[in-house]
């Protein structure tokens, strides 16, 4: 379901602007669509034809999506495996002070190597009230007053939904426009469509090496933009929006943490108006790639800080309870194939 379509609805059942605007900002509370305010109850404001016509709508709406488990992680982080109308699952990640982190895809068609979405490929893709819908059902957990599009999925891959999300979040979800991240592995639509915006979000761009050959290696089904390039984009748009571009890199064992990678990122990314996240790698058992030690991480954001790159280190969320993006999703899947597979030979499941 897109917003367009649960307005509509409402607007069938009578619901005027005025109307409309406060069930959005209930839903986006993670109240029922029918909240009251502190000093006006529903019945005193709804006309009888929105009273009775939102049952079988708000019916609809808590049917886009729901927990269908929690995963409480050391970091203070909890990951969610959340199940669409459909059987589907994505993840979202409430993170600490506040954050959120959303998908936008059921799966991901860029292909990244290091990343566990990719290897699923795309399924389909994200309406915009499901993705809003992330936010409702984390916000009757706790507050969340930043979202991130950093979640299963490439957002510019499903352009219309993810900008249509982030117009509502950043208007009657009450979300700062800078606290709404839009993530991309640097696709030249994002960069034409963003200042045009009303609600600009931040942009946090997927960088993960200098090298471009490298780049294509471990990003095989990215738009073919050269890191450098990608940078002067980015630097474009965090001096026209005013907020500084967060630029991804996955540290990678023996393959991007190299002194000569420290170097030429040093070159790179020096006096430009953006911070560089290290996120070291999360390994689990049968990856072809390694989280580098501790000392190669703190090596890698000590040498960028000592020649003038605002570096940070941004462990995924979740590594304790095997929560890297697309992981928990894997986890679920494998259960149920499993246990279709039982059922059709006729297996009994444990202790039966």
């Amino acid at each position: 379901m897109r917003i367009q379509e649960l307005h509509q609805a409402l607007a069938d059942i009578g619901a005027r602007p005025c109307h409309i605007g406060r069930i959005n900002r209930a839903w986006l509370k993670g109240q029922p669509l029918d909240a009251g305010t502190r000093h006006q109850k529903s019945e005193d404001y709804f006309p009888l034809s929105v009273r009775d016509g939102l049952p079988p709508i708000a019916a609809q709406v808590e049917a886009l999506a729901r927990i269908h488990s929690q995963h409480t992680a050391d970091d203070g982080s909890l990951r969610l495996l959340v199940e669409l109308n459909d059987g589907q699952m994505v993840e979202s990640v409430l993170l600490p002070r506040d954050g959120l982190c959303v998908s936008s895809q059921v799966g991901c068609a860029v292909g990244c190597t290091f990343c566990m979405t990719g290897k699923s490929g795309l399924l389909r893709q994200l309406g915009s009230a499901e993705i809003a819908a992330q936010v409702a059902l984390a916000r009757r957990i706790r507050p969340v007053k930043k979202v991130v599009f950093m979640g299963m999925g490439e957002p510019a891959h499903n352009m219309e939904n993810v900008l249509e999300a982030i117009q509502w979040l950043g208007s009657d979800g009450n979300i700062g426009h800078k606290n709404l991240v839009f993530s991309t592995v640097g696709d030249p639509r994002v960069f034409e469509r963003l200042p045009q915006l009303q609600v600009k979000p931040a942009l946090a761009l997927s960088l993960h090496t200098t090298r471009a050959d490298l780049r294509e290696q471990l990003l095989p089904r990215a738009p073919r933009i050269a890191p450098a390039e990608l940078v002067e984009l980015g630097e474009a748009y965090a001096r026209a929006s005013g907020y500084p571009i967060q630029y991804q890199w996955t540290l990678l064992a023996g393959v991007n943490d190299s002194l000569e990678e420290m170097d030429a990122a040093a070159r790179l990314l020096e006096g430009k108006y953006g911070v560089l996240n290290i996120i070291p790698y999360n390994s689990v058992e049968g990856d072809d790639y390694q989280r580098p030690s501790d000392e190669r991480i703190a090596q890698f954001k000590r040498y960028l800080h000592d020649n003038g790159v605002l570096t940070k280190v941004r462990d995924s969320a979740g590594q304790d309870v095997d929560g890297g993006c697309g992981q928990l999703r894997a986890r679920a899947a494998d259960v149920i194939d499993t246990s279709r597979l039982r059922k059709r030979h006729g297996e009994s499941r444990p202790g039966q």
